[in-house]
């Protein structure tokens, strides 16, 4: 069972934050990224209508509304502490503490370091990056940011690049998927070509 913490500031604000939705049923926590030995994690207002199906509904002390969490990511957020510090009108405040190893599997663990070490610093200088998200069976989920976003080089890179760095290094991963939404990019690195 997942257990999450809350301070009693983040419940305050969170309260807050919650009362401004029309029709809110919950909040959202999931891993939105490992970077730089670290967890990225997002917390978002869930309305109605907007839940998703493989979610885990958690109870948390002292929360008016449930906590909805990641199902891929809800080993990774047991144990998470969440706590707000007011840090100006344009930044979030909450501050995520999270005692979970960044991965519990040894070919998780090996990617990670091949995208620290090896990918990441490769795409930086075109202002990129990538995270890995999971790992089911034969297949590395990532997503790319940044300038991988929208960017029309980005078959190229996934190809050539990533998978090339992955499959057939890392032991039984056979295919690597981009779960990224470029379309939403604003900023790439490349300009796709119109046609």
């Amino acid at each position: 069972m997942t257990k999450i913490n809350f301070s009693n500031q983040a419940i305050e604000k969170l309260t807050e934050v919650v009362r401004g939705y029309r029709n809110p049923v919950g909040l959202r926590l999931e891993i939105t990224g490992r970077m730089g030995g670290e967890f990225e994690h997002g917390l978002t207002v869930v309305e109605k209508g907007e839940e998703v199906a493989d979610d885990i509904k958690v109870t948390a002390l002292g929360l008016a509304v449930p906590v909805f969490v990641e199902g891929r990511s809800a080993a990774y957020l047991d144990g998470v502490k969440i706590h707000y510090e007011y840090k100006g009108p344009d930044r979030s405040g909450l501050e995520f503490s999270n005692p979970n190893p960044l991965w519990r599997g040894p070919i998780e663990t090996m990617l990670q370091q091949i995208i620290d070490t090896e990918l990441n610093p490769a795409i930086a200088a075109h202002g990129g990056y990538i995270n890995l998200f999971a790992v089911e069976g034969d297949t590395a989920y990532i997503e790319m940011g940044g300038g991988c976003v929208g960017c029309g080089m980005v078959d190229v890179t996934l190809k050539q690049g990533v998978e090339a760095s992955i499959i057939g290094v890392v032991p039984g991963i056979e295919r690597v998927v981009d779960q990224t939404d470029h379309a939403s990019g604003t900023n790439p690195y490349y300009a796709p070509s119109k046609k």
